[in-house]
């Protein structure tokens, strides 16, 4: 494709998600009272994020990325994207959280620029037509918001 060597990643898989390194993650109230700042732990909070980590760890190592992760020992930084996002989507979140979050789909390939980036793209099913991946000749057609075409302009170097 495009003069590039792509890893086709299968639909279908026999990867068994491993069991999720992570220790749980405590989660704590922090209230004010009498102008002091209180913290105490949230046993049934802790409890609801450690099994919304647990649902997404199982959700990923459906997607035929897993076959890669798999196969390049990346457990633990699948691990570290489901803690990052979770983090990334919680209460006390960050846009640096949120950065990271989404630097780690790319890397692992989740994201579809991810996947590219890698080198991954899934295999076609049976009976379905192959995409051509590349643009026509010219550049690439862009439709506006008027719904006129516009033909991208190749900027050539100086």
């Amino acid at each position: 494709m495009n003069g590039r060597e792509f890893t086709i990643l299968p639909l279908e898989h026999s990867v068994v998600a491993p069991e999720y390194p992570l220790p749980k993650l405590s989660q704590y109230d922090e209230y004010f009272s009498d102008g002091k700042k209180i913290r105490e732990f949230d046993a049934a909070e802790t409890e609801a994020v450690r099994e919304a980590e647990l649902a997404m760890w199982e959700r990923l190592w459906v997607k035929p990325q897993a076959v890669m992760w798999a196969r390049l020992g990346l457990v633990d930084q699948v691990a570290a994207y489901v803690r990052a996002y979770m983090e990334s989507t919680g209460q006390n979140s960050n846009s640096g959280l949120k950065t990271a979050a989404i630097r780690m789909e790319a890397e692992l390939g989740i994201s579809t620029s991810g996947m590219l980036q890698n080198g991954w793209v899934f295999e076609t099913p049976a009976g379905e037509p192959v995409p051509d991946p590349k643009p026509p000749r010219g550049g690439v057609k862009k439709q506006t918001g008027t719904g006129s075409w516009l033909e991208a302009v190749k900027v050539e170097e100086a």
